[in-house]
């Protein structure tokens, strides 16, 4: 027995000092990071800073990829053909990680075989855009109006299923509402077609409508957060302006890697990130979006995207949203 006990100690200490070993000489070749987002993004823009970071402490190349459009999928088949030691890796929101499993009656990826979340890299939250001129001066003044015209407000999104359009069928839900949505092929459309008064309002965090918000082509009447945000003091939280209280409307998005990933390697790689964001540019494109640091531990994560995903099953179930 004790020299099992000796032989099994022995083993537990190989098995530490190689992955250390491995944690320590990774990465060995360019490192590839696949993001859904276009070119230009607030969400791409923040994944390029960090790459160049990481860059410059690893001593090897890592390159952003961007594989828009198909909700994401064609960003994830990319990412699923790739490398599966850490040196592929995807930038993801809570879209994909908490509301598509229930959006799709079958996925072209599963959340718990495909993916190891290792850290969030911001939340932001979503504002109430209207046109400058627009009769609504609050939120209450829409849910009155609404409720006075049922059916003849619209909103709109980019598609089905994302946080907009998502927390907009939350919001007829909890204010008795009902109205049209409206679906644009991207973001500067949609908030364009706020400007000019094709839509009622829409939905936004200020990397998409900050455009239109600094040209003063919109106006923000409210934020769906818990409390002011940080940069637009004078914008109200929704239950200040008038609408259902504590309603909040956020998203986020992570880095993760394959799924079986070497622990010591995840470990590098999220606690490099980690430093990176901790760094003042950084922190200053997160100021000029609107971004909020989202500092949670990689266990801690894990439980977050399944009390999301819990979220999100109800409100779809109340919105009748499904997409196949």
């Amino acid at each position: 027995m004790h020299t099992f006990i000796k032989s099994l100690i022995a083993a537990v200490v190989s098995t530490l000092v190689i992955a250390n070993a491995v944690a320590q000489t990774f990465p060995t070749k360019p490192v590839r990071i696949i993001t859904p987002f276009p070119v230009g993004s607030g969400p791409e823009g923040v994944v390029r800073l960090i790459a160049d970071k990481l860059s410059r402490s690893w001593g090897q190349p890592v390159v952003v990829e961007n594989r828009p459009g198909g909700n994401g999928f064609i960003a994830i088949d990319a990412f699923k053909r790739g490398a599966n030691d850490g040196h592929d890796l995807i930038q993801l929101d809570n879209v994909h990680l908490s509301a598509y499993p229930h959006l799709f009656k079958k996925l072209p990826y599963d959340t718990q075989k495909d993916f190891e979340p290792l850290l969030p890299l911001f939340k932001t939250y979503f504002f109430f855009a209207v046109a400058t001129d627009s009769k609504y001066k609050t939120v209450g003044d829409i849910i009155a109006d609404a409720k006075a015209n049922p059916g003849k407000l619209n909103y709109g999104s980019w598609s089905v299923g994302n946080p907009v359009h998502l927390g907009s069928a939350l919001f007829e839900t909890v204010t008795g509402t009902e109205m049209q949505h409206v679906i644009y092929k991207e973001t500067t459309m949609l908030y364009t077609g706020v400007a000019n008064g094709e839509l009622s309002f829409a939905m936004g965090t200020n990397a998409t409508a900050g455009a239109m918000f600094r040209a003063g082509k919109v106006r923000y009447v409210g934020v769906a957060a818990p409390k002011r945000v940080a940069g637009f003091p004078n914008v109200p939280t929704v239950g200040e302006a008038g609408g259902p209280a504590n309603f909040e409307v956020s998203g986020w998005t992570a880095i993760a890697a394959p799924k079986g990933v070497p622990k010591a390697v995840a470990d590098k790689i999220q606690r490099d990130i980690e430093k990176a964001l901790a760094e003042p540019d950084v922190k200053e494109k997160f100021a000029s979006f609107a971004y909020e640091p989202f500092p949670l531990g990689r266990e801690q994560f894990g439980q977050y995207i399944v009390t999301e995903s819990a979220r999100y099953a109800e409100i779809i179930k109340k919105a009748k949203a499904s997409l196949d």
